[in-house]
């Protein structure tokens, strides 16, 4: 091999595959009526989804009183969720830009889905604080940056207005780069098309791409171009997630080690859901072959990696907290681990720091049911990770006559479970409708093994 990052070609196709097998097996589902399991699995998230319709309708339509929220906690599962959903989106950017740049080859299989969970983590995350507002369809009228003629702009100073630049320009940048992607299979799947509603919706999607020299020649340099502009949005945007906590006074929020502690648990949470996502789909649609257990492993270990990371910054912040002195700081981090949310404290770090040290061990990180375990208590852990981080901190402040429990109600749950219900309600049409395996980049893995 004349590069160290490059697999042998069994282990990155295994199963003996031509280049018509590629083309046969990721059509297969587009082309064929829709397995049971996808079935059971697509049912399911519609009925999340319904309940997730009913607790936003009765949201808008009652007000946020129907919420949990109170003084002095104001964000409550909200802020929790965003943060929670925009995490889940870094796995995708990064599979697909950073291992793109650093011509990792093991992420041609897997990147199409990291992507599209990518874009779908955010359409969940932006949900969240568009409703936060309590009359969305006033109050993101404000969010704009325009000139007008009451002479208002928005405060440019704000992390929340800075919110709004970093997710949509990361929603935008990501949804572009997938859709490149996908312009050269769109093209194979509309020419093997037999209905004409079919061909016609492929012809319009592959955008007349008929794959000359030329077509490839601007495809590659989009394709690179697109990914130099993707890599500093997975630091950038879970940075500036983090500054809306880091750049208050409040005591176990006001901290430096928060952007890149945020951007770690981000990539955590992320591959995480990448497992769980890859795992069902392989024995979904049968793709053992493309997915193979070289690239789950590899995965497995980026997740271990991560979690050291966000361990060492769970520790950190108590040192810190003790180091500084302040009996403030010194309160808020044991009130998080012994107060009344002790609970939540120890479900974060027992999912995310204690669990995936299973990692360590060969056999475990090439388990299925192993990893599909831990990839599932590593998002539990993180989902928990940011109500700590928000509840914890908010629910007593600096006067003990302002103190007050934060209890989530019926509707915060139904809005935190209807938001899964609406990222896998997203996810089963994206793999039922469009390749989900990168067919052009996995036949040139497979050219450039030969």
């Amino acid at each position: 091999m004349s590069s160290s990052t490059t697999l042998p070609h069994e282990q990155l196709v295994t199963g003996g595959k031509t280049m018509a097998d590629i083309n046969e097996d990721v059509s297969f589902p587009l082309e064929n009526f829709p397995t049971r399991r996808w079935w059971i699995a697509f049912s399911i998230a519609m009925v999340v989804l319904a309940v997730w319709l009913f607790a936003v309708g009765s949201f808008v339509k009652d007000g946020q009183g129907v919420l949990g929220i109170n003084q002095p906690s104001g964000w409550g599962t909200d802020i929790t969720n965003f943060v929670f959903w925009v995490g889940i989106g870094h796995a995708g950017t990064l599979i697909s830009a950073i291992l793109f740049l650093f011509r990792q080859k093991w992420r041609t299989a897997i990147n199409r889905s990291a992507e599209a969970m990518t874009i779908f983590a955010v359409i969940c995350a932006l949900t969240f604080p568009l409703l936060h507002t309590g009359r969305p369809w006033l109050a993101a009228f404000w969010l704009l940056p325009y000139p007008n003629q009451r002479e208002l702009w928005v405060n440019f100073r704000s992390p929340l207005l800075w919110d709004v630049f970093a997710v949509s320009t990361y929603f935008t940048i990501s949804a572009v780069f997938w859709y490149v992607g996908l312009i050269p299979d769109l093209a194979s799947v509309r020419d093997r098309a037999k209905n004409g509603i079919r061909k016609v919706a492929y012809t319009l999607l592959s955008m007349g791409w008929h794959g000359s020299t030329k077509q490839w020649n601007n495809y590659e340099m989009a394709y690179m171009i697109l990914a130099g502009l993707s890599t500093p949005l997975v630091l950038s945007v879970h940075t500036i997630v983090s500054f809306d906590f880091a750049v208050s006074q409040i005591p176990g929020w006001h901290t430096t080690i928060f952007p890149p502690y945020f951007v770690a648990g981000a990539i955590f949470s992320g591959f995480a859901m990448v497992v769980t996502l890859l795992v069902m789909m392989r024995e979904m649609f049968g793709f053992k072959n493309y997915i193979t257990m070289d690239h789950l492993e590899k995965m497995n270990k980026i997740i271990m990696a991560t979690g050291l990371m966000v361990g060492y910054a769970y520790a950190c912040e108590f040192f810190i907290a003790w180091y500084s002195g302040s009996s403030f700081e010194g309160y808020v981090f044991l009130n998080r681990a012994f107060g009344p949310y002790w609970w939540a404290y120890w479900i974060m770090t027992s999912c995310n720091v204690f669990i995936p040290q299973v990692f360590w061990f060969r056999k475990m990180r090439r388990s299925i049911p192993v990893m599909f375990v831990v990839s599932l208590y590593v998002n539990i852990g993180m989902w928990f990770e940011r109500y700590v981080i928000v509840v914890t901190s908010l629910h007593r402040d600096f006067l003990p006559s302002s103190w007050a429990m934060y209890f989530p109600t019926w509707y915060d749950w139904a809005w935190t479970a209807g938001s899964f219900g609406l990222f896998f309600f997203l996810f089963l049409l994206f793999v039922r409708f469009l390749p989900t395996i990168a067919m052009s980049e996995v036949k040139g893995v497979m050219q450039s093994d030969h």
